[in-house]
């Protein structure tokens, strides 16, 4: 479908990638990664149009289109979430009007034999096909569904775009690239600003994409779940591995160590050879034969390996000075913007060295609640620090707060304080700012460079309370690895707001869900509490459900026993006891059925996430079982809810 041919990309002098080749197929799933800066996000321009490589090509079919999410967007504020959604439709309307003008015109023409008439048919039924393929006829369903699926609420839908934070927008740039349906996807950083359930909403929508795909995202987790092949751009080359991201993460370490023993075996080789240089080239009888050593060496294709390891973070946090056994309580906080309530009545208590995470959906609350917790702003209750804690605040839009027209040495130089003033520039090489580096002004950085630089400030100053609001957007695979041990290690204790859930795992045991009733405990580990959580969501939909339709009446043949007034007759009680009992035996072998299917499907799961896609047959057949089960269960639970419905209407008719 897309064929690069030597593509190079240099800026100034240096070459971000130099003539790489690749291909994309129609159903190619591919996540595109490498170290911050190593030229991902202009990959993805040049794919997408917008930036001409430096040399080299990229060959598309002509009818190709394409969709391209970046990391930062322009909006236009006056409109509403479903003006801007409609948007999307745009190509559905101008096909419909060539539609109409090409009708026009083979209606008033009669030269039917011509290339020209020919050439009107064909487009025509590409125009017929391409407004098939998109099933124009449902667009305002489909609006609705992506809407909701990426968070919004119907009442949000004639809300101005003015009115919504960066990533609220950005959903709708989203939701407007999934509407089109184009051939390719080419999405940036998808998940950054997303909460965990509307990343597994994307997910579930990625997964049954019909075109191809190619991502930049550093969730582990979700490359793993969305791709099966994964690119990798380092040191201006690539490597490509027809797997998923941990697959390729294993493969490549393998690669690495045989690069490594090659590139041993050939610096031995040169330093032997250096030697019998040295030693031959002084003596006449032998200079010749030290010449040709020299043009051996000099023909001589030098190894350079990648160093995996080169191109990430180091740090460990500084000692966490003693706190009092409580760092920080809440009692009854609350908090409300007008007529919207956030959270009220919140009680909340951290002790020393407790690690949580604070998880919620997008606009309920959780970075406000971190800002009380700061004292950065007013609300309902107190909250109260404890005995000598120092806090250390990390904001989701920290890398903003950094002043551009200062250079990255100033910006640490300014609030460093005593010893650590002498070991700065360390420090920065500690955060991969080096050499030249430190003197860039931070307006020039890049977004993962920017995060470096707010993460390296927190190690100014000992802190025994560590409050992070998403500190992994922007930071390449390895850095966050580094990060996440740096926090396993660190002594204090810990807030942290993430949605990114393979972080989270393993580093926090306590989850506390933020919610407009307060705050929800889950012990355990973050996968632990999606899985439960996702059980809670579908029994609270199915309550839900129930109370909207209205519970259908058990109709009781008439007899000619007299009934007590307002109640039942025996007869009628015997009937209606039996049907309960019936009913209540279907409810269990429906229960128990669903809990089969839902273990076939985390089977399923667990295969998919194991399975080499490479085999196309093998693949086709799981995913079809996947299919199938899935809608087996989606199945038996609308049947369980009716069962459950005709319960309740002879339990309440019992007491009526």
């Amino acid at each position: 479908m897309i064929t690069s041919s030597r593509l190079s990309l240099f800026y100034g002098q240096r070459a971000l990638f130099e003539e790489i080749d690749f291909f994309i197929g129609k159903k190619d799933r591919i996540g595109l990664v490498g170290k911050n800066g190593a030229g991902k996000s202009s990959l993805l321009k040049i794919l997408a149009g917008i930036v001409q490589p430096t040399s080299g090509g990229i060959a598309r079919p002509k009818e190709l289109s394409t969709g391209y999410l970046p990391q930062e967007m322009e909006h236009r504020e006056d409109s509403t979430v479903i003006e801007e959604a409609r948007k999307a439709f745009d190509e559905v309307k101008q096909m419909e009007a060539r539609i109409v003008r090409i009708t026009e015109e083979l209606g008033e023409r009669d030269d039917f034999t011509s290339d020209s008439y020919h050439d009107l048919i064909e487009e025509l039924n590409d125009l017929n096909d391409r407004l098939a393929f998109m099933d124009a006829s449902q667009v305002e369903a489909k609006i609705e569904k992506v809407l909701l699926g990426l968070g919004f609420e119907e009442k949000d839908f004639d809300r101005q775009m003015r009115e919504f934070s960066g990533g609220w927008k950005m959903r709708v740039e989203l939701a407007k690239l999934l509407l089109r349906n184009p051939d390719l996807l080419l999405l940036d950083e998808p998940t950054n600003h997303l909460d965990i359930e509307s990343i597994e909403w994307l997910e579930g929508f990625l997964q049954n994409y019909s075109g191809a795909m190619v991502l930049i995202s550093h969730d582990r987790t979700f490359l793993d779940r969305v791709t099966q092949r994964t690119i990798e751009i380092s040191k201006g080359r690539i490597y490509d591995f027809k797997c998923s991201y941990s697959k390729y993460v294993v493969l490549r370490e393998e690669q690495f160590q045989r690069e490594m023993e090659a590139f041993k075996n050939q610096q031995k080789y040169i330093q032997d050879t250096q030697k019998l240089i040295d030693k031959f080239r002084a003596k006449n009888s032998k200079a010749s034969f030290a010449q040709s050593l020299i043009k051996k060496l000099d023909k001589l294709d030098r190894i350079d390996p990648d160093d995996i390891e080169s191109g990430a973070i180091h740090f460990r946090f500084p000692p966490a000075p003693r706190s009092g056994k409580v760092v920080l309580e809440a009692r009854g906080v609350g908090k409300n913007f007008g007529q919207k309530q956030l959270f009220s009545k919140v009680d909340f208590t951290l002790a020393r060295q407790e690690k949580i995470a604070l998880v919620g959906k997008n606009g309920v609350g959780k970075t406000t609640f971190t800002r009380i917790l700061l004292a950065e702003l007013a609300s309902e209750g107190e909250v109260i620090p404890g005995h000598n804690v120092e806090i250390g605040y990390y904001a989701q839009d920290q890398a903003n707060r950094l002043n551009g027209e200062k250079t990255v040495f100033q910006t640490v130089d300014e609030v460093a304080e005593g010893e650590i003033r002498t070991k700065i520039r360390a420090l920065l090489g500690a955060f991969l700012f080096q050499g030249d580096d430190i003197e860039k002004k931070v307006k020039v950085l890049s977004g993962g460079e920017k995060a470096r630089l707010a993460l390296c400030k927190l190690l100014l100053k000992p802190v025994n309370l560590l409050i992070l609001d998403e500190p992994t957007n922007h930071l390449d695979m390895r850095s966050k690895d580094v990060l996440k041990e740096a926090l396993a290690n660190y002594d204090g204790a810990m807030i942290v707001v993430s949605h990114d859930r393979d972080f989270l795992s393993g580093l926090v045991n306590i989850i506390r869900e933020v919610t407009p009733a307060g705050l929800k405990e889950f012990r355990g580990d973050i996968f632990d509490f999606l899985k439960e959580k996702k059980a809670d969501s579908i029994a609270e939909f199915e309550r839900q459900r129930k109370q909207a339709v209205p519970i259908k009446e058990v109709i009781i043949a008439d007899v000619s026993e007299d009934k007590p007034a307002g109640g039942l007759g025996s007869k009628e009680k015997k009937e209606l006891e039996k049907e309960k009992k019936r009913l209540k035996s279907k409810v269990g072998k429906l229960e128990t059925e669903i809990q089969e299917s839902e273990a076939r499907l985390a089977e399923l799961d667990r295969e998919m996430a194991a399975m080499d896609y490479a085999d196309k047959d093998k693949s086709s057949r799981t995913l079809g079982f996947y299919s199938a089960e899935k809608e087996k269960l989606e199945k038996l639970m609308e049947d369980w809810a009716k069962v459950e419905e005709e319960l309740a209407a002879i339990v309440k008719s019992e007491g009526a």
